[in-house]
Formats: C-alpha cells, sequence, structure tokens
C-alpha cells in the first residue's frame, strides 16, 4: 500500500496520525489531500482524509488538536468475513476537541480467539476532550457509568466489568461467577483479562457490548507497537479527563534508554477470605481486588506519569493495563448511562 506523506502545519494546530511500515521504513498514513487551514478562533479546518488502516503512530503531541483531521480504515470482521469501513473525525476549537466516529476500529477484529456475545455493527459515538486538562485535587475512580477514554481510532476503552463474584444469582457459574448485571462497588469484580478468561475477547482485547460497540478492556494491539522512536511511544488516545495515554514506551533518563513503563500495582499475599458471600482462593487476579497499588514501578496509582511536564497514561502489560483510575475529572461526554 502507498503512503502518502502527510502535513503537519503549525499555525493551524493541524496534526495527522503518522504510521510506520512494518518492514522498518518510516511512512505515513494514507491521505487523499494535504489542504489545511485555520479560523480567526484558532479552530482547526483540516480538509484531509488520511487512510489509517492498521497504521502505527508516532505523534507524541499532548494536545489533541494536533490530531485534527478526517480518518478512514477498512478492515475485516475475521469470522464472519465481513467487510467494514470505519470513520472518524478530529476537531478543534480554541479549548476542546471533539471526535466523532462509527466505533469501528482501523484494524482487523474478531478472529478465531474470540467469543463475542453480540455481533459488531457501526455505532455513531462522540466525545469531547480538553484540549489543557487539568489535575483535580484527588483522583476518580473508573466506573461503569462512564468509557475511560477513547482511542485515536474512534474505539472507546471501558475497563471495568459487570461480572463479579454472586454465588446467588441465577447466572452464577460453579465457581459463584456471573457475567453481568454487578455495581462497579461488588467487593469481588470480575478483571476482565484476569484468570477467569470468560469475556472472550480478541486479539485486541476487546469485545462487544449488547448495542453492538467494540470497546478496548486492556492493550488494544494496534496504533504502537515495539520499535518506538527515540522518545517513546505514540500518543494512541485521550482518557476522559483529557490526559493523552501513550503506548508501552517511554525515554528513561535514569538510564538513557527507551523501554516499557511498568505498573505500580502487585497481587496481593496469600488467599482471599472464603466467607459465604467471599470466593476464597488464592490472589491470582481474577478479581479487581486480587490487585493493589504498591508503587512497584514506574508509574502511578492511575496508571500515568510527567515527563517533561506532560502528564499521560501509558498502555502496560499488567494490570490495570491503561487506565487505574483518572487524574482529572472526565468530561461527562464519556458518560454511558
Amino acid at each position: 500500500m502507498h503512503r502518502a506523506s502527510s502535513t503537519l502545519l503549525a499555525t493551524a494546530l493541524v496534526g495527522t496520525l503518522t504510521a510506520c511500515g512494518g518492514s522498518g521504513g518510516s511512512t505515513t498514513a494514507d491521505t487523499e489531500a494535504t489542504t489545511t487551514s485555520s479560523n480567526a478562533s484558532g479552530a482547526s479546518l483540516a480538509t484531509a482524509t488520511a487512510d489509517i488502516t492498521d497504521a502505527v503512530f508516532v505523534e507524541r503531541s499532548g494536545d489533541c488538536a494536533d490530531y485534527a483531521n478526517d480518518y478512514s480504515a477498512s478492515v475485516l470482521d475475521i469470522q464472519r468475513a465481513l467487510a467494514f469501513d470505519a470513520t472518524l473525525t478530529v476537531s478543534n476549537d480554541g479549548t476542546s476537541c471533539t471526535l466523532m466516529s462509527n466505533n469501528i476500529p482501523n484494524h482487523d477484529f474478531n478472529d478465531a480467539s474470540a467469543a463475542f456475545a453480540t455481533q459488531v455493527s457501526t455505532v455513531a459515538q462522540g466525545f469531547s476532550i480538553p484540549r489543557r486538562p487539568e489535575k483535580a485535587t484527588s483522583t476518580t475512580a473508573l466506573t461503569l457509568a462512564y468509557y475511560d477514554g477513547v482511542m485515536l481510532n474512534g474505539v472507546p476503552i471501558d475497563l471495568l466489568s459487570a461480572g463479579c463474584y454472586d454465588p446467588d444469582s441465577p447466572q452464577a457459574g460453579p465457581d459463584g461467577n456471573t457475567p453481568i448485571g454487578c455495581p462497579d462497588t461488588s467487593a469481588w469484580l470480575l478483571e476482565p483479562l484476569g484468570t477467569d478468561g470468560g469475556f472472550g475477547v480478541d486479539r485486541h482485547n476487546a469485545h462487544v457490548q449488547p448495542d453492538g460497540s467494540y470497546h478496548y478492556h486492556g492493550n488494544p494491539q494496534a496504533m504502537f507497537d515495539d520499535f518506538p522512536g527515540p522518545t517513546g511511544s505514540p500518543v494512541i488516545g485521550f482518557a476522559a479527563d483529557g490526559f493523552p495515554i501513550y503506548g508501552s514506551y517511554f525515554y528513561d533518563g535514569n538510564t538513557g534508554q527507551v523501554r516499557k513503563a511498568v505498573p505500580g500495582y502487585t497481587l496481593r499475599d496469600g488467599q482471599r477470605p472464603a466467607g459465604p458471600n467471599d470466593p476464597g482462593g488464592n490472589y491470582d487476579g481474577t478479581y479487581v481486588a486480587d490487585w493493589e497499588f504498591t508503587n512497584a514501578g514506574d508509574l502511578d496509582e492511575c496508571n500515568g506519569m510527567e515527563i517533561n511536564g506532560q502528564y499521560g497514561y501509558y498502555v502496560t502489560d499488567g494490570y490495570p493495563w491503561i487506565v487505574g483510575c483518572l487524574v482529572g475529572l472526565p468530561d461527562l461526554s464519556f458518560r454511558k448511562f
């Protein structure tokens, strides 16, 4: 596939998501045009359409306005052998950005490892992101009422599950776990990527809501790779509070090396309580409560850190995977109900 160069015009605060070819050569997302402009208020008026099918991004700006553009992708629902066209528009004004998508990712999905309860369909979604997010006086816990963020392919992040240990539920299995219907305050909320393995995610750690919307529970295995640039992985999305989400790699100033960020959570020692409302057994990652923040890695309890004055969240190989909590307040556009 030919990938034409896209243009970043500082005067218009417009950027496109640059891609790197799998062969190691530097390339950029396909573009059908490169004309951009800005109006008196600083809003971007991008007219380019960039093909980001399987693109690996390189931009690291924490300002969502630098991604203002129209994007497209042509992908496949593998199990159904069904083609989809993804659409995403990022626009901005002086204070915020708007992401509008049809919820289809920029990569193939529903591979043989997946067991989706509902089939993927196009779902119109829109999110607003502040251009200059601010940290709150305290962190905000994740909740089932909000999406936790959105990737720059238009797919939201929804890290919590609605499953839990509830042996009295008519839907509970032999282990006492039920896959749906639990509030996020449940003492033993199931971790979607934990050892229970009952959430049917595909290789991108994603599955589908009852309305057909595709969403990530962990590392999307897309938009970044294991060959980062000298400053680390690109921005691949934005959390609900407006702070950027980077891939896994960062430049460690202490060692002079680019390496993966390590989360600060570890499994609790010993065994869970074994009362009538407790599952017992070893702390093995089946439940969110199996994990505790021990400051064991590079990242804070929200799975982020500040480098050169820019705070951001990082995709990690271990819990909490992307975002553990929010350092700012979530925008109301991320509310689900």
